[in-house]
Parts: C-alpha cells; structure tokens; sequence
C-alpha cells in the first residue's frame, strides 16, 4: 500500500512539474499566468476588452461541447445566453432577487431550455437539428416584442429598468466601476467552464460523445444510447452557457438582443470555434479569445488606406472576414491542434506519429479502432 502511494505521489508530482510538461501543456500554463497577471501589464480600456473576449470565450466553448463533440451543428446557441442572462436580469428588476442568486437561476432556466428543445430535436438527423436551433433565437426575440413591459423589447431590459451590477463594479462607465473586478469575475467563469468541459470531455463520457461523432450507429450497437449523451451534452452546454450569459449582463455587459439573442452571435461563435480547432475545448477558448481581441483591434486601426482614403477601422468587418478566410483556408483543423501537431514533429513524444498523422489523439485511435471492430462484427466479417 506504501509504495502504491509513493508511486502515486511521483506520477502527479512528475504531472504538475513544469519541467516534465509536453510542449503544448507548457505552453498553456504560460499563456494561465499571462491571464493572470494582465490587468497589471495592460491599461484598464484593454483589460475590459478582454473581459468581453473571456465572456465570448466562454459561449465558444459551451457551443464546441455539443457540437465539437458530438457532430450536431448548433446554429442558434445564442438562445441559452439570452434565456439565462434575461431570466437572471428580469428576475433582478421584477422581483428584486440579488443577482448572486439570480444568475443561478437563469442558468437553471438554460439548462431547461436545452432539455425542452434538445429532447425532440437531439432525435432527428442530417439538417433538421441545424435548422430547430437556428429558428428557436427567433422565436424567442418575437416573443420578447410581445412583452416589452417584462423584456424591454429591442431595446433590453435597460428600457424597464436598472439592473444590478455585482458587488464592487458598478454600471458601466460610472467612475466607481472597477475594470480588474470586472475582468477577474470573467476569468473565473472562463477557468470554471474549461475546468468542467476538459474534465468531461477527457473522460469515459468523452469518448463516448467522440464515437457519436465518428459512427453513431456502430456506438448504438454496443447498448449505449447515443441520443442520452447528446441530450446531456445540450443541456450541459445550456447550463454554462447560460450561466456565462448571466454573470456577463450583471457585470462588463448588458441583457440586449444584440449582445445575447443576435443571430450574428451565433455564426460569430462557430466561426472562432473553427479558427481555435473544433473538439478540443482549449482549442475553442483561444479560438473565442483570438477572434475577438482581432476584431476589436481592426476595429480601432486608424491607419488611412491610400487608395479609398478611408481607415480601416472604418470598414473593418471586410478586412476581419478577409484575415479569417485566410486562416480557415491554410489551418483547417483550427490554430490549437496544427500548433500541437507542429510542436510533436519538431520535438517529437511517445504520441508524436498519432498526432503528425491527421491530428489524431491516442484517445481517438481507440474510439475508431473500437467502431471498426464493432462494424466487422455487424458485418459478419469476424468469425
């Protein structure tokens, strides 16, 4: 028993050394401690963009859960932000509830949302459940036209009334807001859903969400059902992203459609979970955080373009979309996972072949020799 423990003690402590990291895990813990220490580098305007581009993060992460993982595309997770920030916001204004506990609350609403909608859409295939997702933002914005007494409309709940901010932050710009508190509170919920989305997703239920999306069919025969994982999956996905829709209003944001129900959103998200590598989490994190901060700072350029005389801040959505294709054309697989597959071909590990060879993992080279098993049983080729 004394020497398993020993043994254990030396594998974690050989885990948590830094010295003993793969290159890419080495390179995450410098890019943790850069997150850290930021508000004490950058100036208080840069630190409060990069609260929003955490916030952001966070909704790219909860979208790359669901349909990184299990393959069903997604195109209105815009629809458990909005319903867990305005469920959290209205509750604040309409019945006074802190909004401590409020937020809570609409991330619970959230999660009920994903299962409402996630229970008979998860069962369809091919386009249908892209289309369920896409239509629900909008029937959710039609509804709040029709009640603006409790929503505020187009407008936000800002045209009903004044919504709490937390503790030590204030509205936004007053001079008691405190942009540091602003950006730590947002880290927090950044690290917290990582934390939960990595934990899973590097789990048994993890491989299980990766055979969905490799043959669903070849999983179904080994007695697992596909559609439970996926309906957990949503609903998961509904509660955080809810919750990261809650602590935004209540914080660096606001309870607008434009800030938590816009289609754009939406389309914004699956683009940066692209750029950052779909399936991989961490991938979608930087992929939220690039994304966002590149836009913000095109946005900003003053710089004059000789020719039509106009800066680039001015038309910087053209150039962003430019900058973007470029990348989804040379990087396909995203910016996280063509970085690892580069550092194990320059450094080369024990996984160094399966990550050269297409980006694949050891984790994923089980779930796919496991389904070709399963089809050469189904197809009477094993004796």
């Amino acid at each position: 028993m004394a020497e398993r423990t020993e043994s254990d003690i030396k594998s974690w402590g050989e885990l948590l050394n830094p010295l003993e990291m793969r290159r890419h895990h080495q390179l995450g813990l410098v890019g943790l401690v850069a997150l850290f220490v930021l508000p004490a580098v950058f100036p208080a305007i840069t630190t409060q963009q990069f609260a929003y581009a955490l916030f952001f993060a966070t909704f790219v992460m909860s979208w790359d859960f669901v349909s990184g993982y299990t393959g069903e595309i997604s195109f209105g997770h815009g629809l458990f932000f909005g319903v867990g920030g305005y469920t959290s916001g209205m509750l604040n204004i309409h019945m006074g509830i802190d909004p401590w506990i409020a937020a809570p609350l609409g991330a619970l609403a959230a999660a009920i949302a994903g299962l409402l909608i996630g229970f008979p859409s998860l069962r369809v295939k091919g386009p249908y459940f892209s289309l369920i997702t896409l239509v629900t933002p909008i029937i959710l914005i039609s509804v709040f036209r029709f009640y603006p007494d409790w929503t505020g409309g187009e407008l936000g709940l800002i045209s009903v009334g004044s919504v709490d901010k937390f503790a030590a932050l204030g509205p936004i710009p007053s001079p008691g807001y405190d942009p540091v508190s602003g950006y730590y509170l947002a880290l927090f919920v950044f690290l917290l859903s990582m934390g939960i989305f990595v934990a899973i997703t590097r789990s048994d239920a993890g491989m299980v969400f990766t055979a969905i999306r490799s043959d669903e069919t070849a999983l179904a025969a080994t007695g697992k059902n596909p559609a439970k994982f996926k309906l957990f999956a949503f609903v998961l996905s509904g509660l955080i992203g809810g919750f990261a829709g809650a602590m935004y209003g209540h914080s660096v944001g606001s309870f607008t459609p434009s800030e938590l129900l816009a289609l754009v959103i939406s389309i914004e998200v699956i683009i940066a979970a692209i750029l950052g590598g779909i399936g991989t989490i961490t991938g979608a994190a930087i992929g939220g955080l690039f994304f966002y901060m590149l836009r913000t700072y095109l946005r900003n350029v003053e710089f004059v373009v000789p020719i039509v005389e106009t800066s680039i801040g001015e038309f910087y959505f053209l150039v962003f979309g430019l900058v973007t294709l470029v990348f989804l054309f040379f990087l396909p697989q995203g910016i996280v996972p063509r970085l690892v597959q580069e550092g194990y071909q320059r450094f080369g590990t024990e996984d160094g072949e399966a990550i050269a060879d297409g980006g694949k993992t050891q984790g994923s080279r089980v779930v796919e020799d496991w389904i070709d098993e399963l089809r050469a049983i189904l197809g009477g080729d094993r004796k």
